[in-house]
This record gives structure tokens, sequence and C-alpha cells, in this order.
């Protein structure tokens, strides 16, 4: 059965080399996810190539993410105003910030359910690597390096419109306190230990409603990170004790049966440590359970 949604595959993989994530829309391709989806839109012609920070905006391949980040802006605004439901197949979460600028300049305003073992608050100034992955949240705020801000028209969403679920990277913790001030009482993430306090479906459930009730519209993502290391070793920067996939299923559902559901993310998944396809597969499989209806 369809799910209902657009595949756009996003070849891209902020380390800035080929390889790794950027297999990923071919690999999930492969494995059935267009199928579940109903409709192929094919790859956006997009690759972030340099291993270098930039200067001014501390991002590593700074020209090509800046590029990327049109790109994915114009193909998604595209896709909603025709009426689709875009599912961009990563890559990595660079994805995202393009993706939420598109939905806001077609319909205003939206919603994030943002499934990650991070909270990619990160800047060019305090991120450690200078991954563009460590960054989408922040860019989509309006806190992250300016001239990706302005590649996205601005802030794509409202701090009390975002609600990260599942983080569990002890290190990101600092950066949230020091931008607690900007983000306002209404920014509540919603971390691995809340899941598990409250349930996943509890979760999704009470998110979901109030994500639909503010904003109208919502979008979700998925970094398979949120998975625990031992449940998902196919991506790049392992953490454990992560959802296993029954909670991911339990989460996505609820957003997944939502009408608001305007478009969906997947990213960081790493098919060159996927040997046997077991993650990619389960992921198709976590993802069909969800999605369809």
């Amino acid at each position: 059965m369809s799910a209902g949604f657009t595949f756009i595959g996003v070849p891209i993989d902020s380390v800035g080399r080929s390889g790794g994530t950027e297999h990923g829309p071919a690999k999930l391709r492969s494995l059935g996810l267009a199928d579940v989806c109903g409709r192929d839109a094919g790859d956006l012609d997009v690759r972030i190539r340099g291993e270098e920070r930039d200067p001014e905006t501390g991002i590593v391949a700074s020209p090509d993410v800046l590029a990327t980040t049109v790109e994915i802006r114009s193909a998604v605004a595209a896709a909603l105003v025709d009426g689709e439901r875009p599912l961009l197949a990563g890559g990595c979460c660079t994805e995202l910030p393009g993706a939420l600028a598109a939905a806001r300049d077609v319909l205003g305003r939206v919603g994030v359910a943002y499934l990650d073992g991070h909270l990619d608050l990160y800047d060019g100034v305090t991120s450690p690597t200078g991954e563009a992955a460590d960054m989408p949240l922040s860019v989509a705020l309006g806190f992250g390096p300016q001239a990706w801000v302005e590649a996205c028209g601005g802030a794509s969403v409202r701090a009390d419109h975002v609600v990260p679920i599942g983080h569990r990277d002890p290190d990101e913790l600092s950066t949230l306190e020091a931008l607690r001030p900007s983000l306002g009482p209404g920014f509540r993430p919603v971390s691995r230990d809340d899941v598990e306090a409250e349930g996943a479906v509890a979760v999704a459930e009470r998110v979901s409603k109030e994500l639909e009730a503010s904003a109208g519209h919502v979008w979700l993502h998925l970094d398979v990170d949120v998975l625990g290391d031992d449940v998902f070793p196919a991506t790049d920067y392992l953490l454990p004790n992560g959802l296993d996939i029954d909670e991911l299923v339990g989460l996505m559902h609820s957003f997944g049966r939502l009408p608001s559901l305007l478009g969906v993310s997947i990213g960081c998944y790493n098919p060159e440590k996927d040997p046997d396809d077991a993650c990619g597969r389960a992921l198709v499989d976590a993802l069909g359970r969800s999605l369809t209806t």
C-alpha cells in the first residue's frame, strides 16, 4: 500500500567527500522505499565536496552546502505547490533547512517533529566539526551561520513550533543552555529519558496534537541516530541508549496519520556501514509500517 509521498533523493554527506550517507538514497530506493512512497521523483543534482571549514561561515564545504539548500528549497516548494507530500531521502540532515524554508514559502508556517539523537543547535563557531549536519535546527531557527540562514530566506520556523524528540548527547547541553534565552519557554525538547518515562506513543500523540494545533502543518524529520547504536549501527555518529525500532514506529505512526503532515525527511543512514542491508531493510520496514494507512 502506498504512503502517498513523493520520494526525492538528496545524495549528500556533510563530511565533504564522496561516499557515506550520499549513497543512502540509492540504497533506500533499491530496498523499496520509493515503492512505499508511491512516486519516485529521482535524485536532486546535489553533492557536498571540500573538507575545509570556510573562515566566514565555519561550515565545511560551505559553497556546496548553500547551493544544495537552494536546490532543495526550490524542489520541495514545487512539490508542495503541486499538492504532493515530499519524502526527502538523504543523505544527511543538511537537507532540512531548505525543506523547511520551502514549507514556510508555500504555507507560511510549519511545525517540526525532530527525531534525532542530537539537538543540532550548533553554529559555525560552536560546532566541533564544522559539518553542516551539526547545525540544521539552528539554521531553521535563524541562529545558524548567517549566509546559510540567508539562503533559506531567514528563519523558517518558530522555536515553539519545533519539538526535538530522543536527544541524548550530553556534549550539546551547554549549547542548549546558552540559547535558552533566545529560544524561549516554548521550546521544550523531549529527551530519550523523557520518551522512556512517558512512552513513545504517548509522546507522539501529545506532540502531534500540539504541533497541529499551533502551527497548522507538520514536518517530520528522522535522523537514524535516534536509534541505539546496538539497534542501528549504520550511521556515522553512534550514541548508546537510543530508541528501539518499535519505539520509533510508535513515534512515527502518530505523525504519519496526521492530515496536516506535509512532508518527511530521513537522514544519516550510511550504507557503507550496512554490508548485509539489515539496517536499511529495517528502516524501510519501519517507515512502511508508520507512514502507510
